[in-house]
C-alpha cells in the first residue's frame, strides 16, 4: 500500500477506538523523513480533524454536506479537503445519482482513502491476516481452509449475537429492528445508520474495524450477513462493502409483505339459478 506524505501544516488526526477496545492504538509511522508523525492519542479538536471524522462517520459527503454538518463555511471545508487530499487521506468522485438526473453536473463527494482510513485503525492488521492464513493452511488449504475461516468468523460473531438479539427485543417491524441493530453496531465501533428505501431499510455501516482483514478473507462479511439475517428474521442482501472498495457497508433489509386481504366471496349467478330452479326461497 502506498504511504501518504503529510504537508508541513498537517494537523494530528484522531484515531477511533476499535471494536473490542483494549486500550492499544496504532503506532503510526513517520510518513516522511523530517515530518511530524500522527499522534494516535490526540483528540479531534481541529476543524480538519472534524472534517475527516465526519467523512468516516457518514460516508461519502459533499462539501455542502460537511459544511452544514459541522457548522463551517463551504470555503473553509474546501480548504481542509484540499489539504486532506494533498496528504493522500481523502479522494473524491462524482456523486452517484439514482433515478431521474437533473441538469448540470452531479456534485462531487469526498471519501477516505485507504491511507486515510488507516489513520483510524488499530494495529495488528497484518498479524491477524498472517494468523488467519496460517489457520487456513494448517487444515489443508483449499475448501477446507475456507470452511475453517468461515467457522472462525461465525464463532467470533457469536460472542456478540446474544447482546445484539437483546437490543432487538420487543422490536416488531423491519425499521425498528434495523434501528436497534444499528445502535448496537455503533456501540461496537461500526458507526451504523439506517436509511429508508422503497421496499425496506438500508443498514449502513460507515466504518468497519476489520475491513482490511475482510479484503483478504470474505468469510467475515459473509458471516456478518448471515448473522444480520438471523437477528432480523428475514433474508437480507449485502449491497456494498468497505472491504470491496465501497464507501459504506450497505445491507438491504426488506419490509415484511402485508398479509393478503380476503374479501367475502361473491355469490355466483350459477348458485342463484340453482336456487331458483329448486323452488326454494334463498332467504
Amino acid at each position: 500500500m502506498t504511504e501518504c506524505t503529510f504537508p508541513a501544516d498537517q494537523r494530528r488526526l484522531f484515531v477511533r477506538k476499535e471494536l473490542r477496545n483494549n486500550g492499544v492504538v496504532k503506532n503510526v509511522r513517520e510518513m516522511a523523513e523530517g515530518r511530524e508523525a500522527v499522534d494516535a492519542t490526540a483528540p479531534a479538536t481541529s476543524s480538519r480533524d472534524r472534517v475527516a471524522r465526519s467523512i468516516l462517520d457518514h460516508g461519502p459527503s459533499s462539501a455542502a454536506d460537511l459544511a452544514e454538518r459541522l457548522g463551517l463555511t463551504q470555503a473553509a471545508v474546501r480548504r481542509h479537503l484540499d489539504a486532506l487530499t494533498a496528504a493522500g487521506l481523502v479522494t473524491s468522485r462524482e456523486q452517484k445519482v439514482y433515478g431521474h438526473r437533473g441538469r448540470g453536473r452531479p456534485a462531487r463527494v469526498f471519501l477516505l482513502t485507504d491511507s486515510g482510513r488507516n489513520t483510524f485503525y488499530q494495529a495488528y492488521d497484518q498479524l491477524a491476516a498472517d494468523a488467519l492464513g496460517f489457520l487456513a493452511q494448517a487444515v489443508g488449504g483449499g475448501e477446507r481452509g475456507k470452511e475453517a475461516l468461515a467457522a472462525f468468523a461465525r464463532a467470533r460473531l457469536a460472542r456478540d449475537a446474544e447482546r445484539y438479539a437483546a437490543a432487538l427485543g420487543g422490536c416488531e417491524d423491519a425499521e425498528a429492528k434495523a434501528q436497534a441493530l444499528a445502535g448496537a453496531l455503533t456501540a461496537d465501533g461500526y458507526a451504523a445508520t439506517v436509511r429508508s428505501a422503497p421496499l425496506g431499510e438500508q443498514l449502513c455501516q460507515h466504518h468497519c474495524p476489520v475491513a482490511h482483514i475482510a479484503e483478504q478473507f470474505p468469510q467475515f462479511c459473509e458471516a456478518e450477513t448471515e448473522l444480520f439475517s438471523q437477528l432480523l428474521g428475514t433474508h437480507v442482501q449485502r449491497l456494498a462493502t468497505i472491504a470491496h472498495g465501497d464507501g459504506v457497508c450497505t445491507t438491504f433489509v426488506p419490509r415484511a409483505a402485508p398479509p393478503p386481504h380476503h374479501e367475502k366471496p361473491i355469490e355466483t349467478t350459477a348458485t342463484n339459478d340453482a336456487t331458483a330452479a329448486s323452488g326454494r326461497n334463498p332467504a
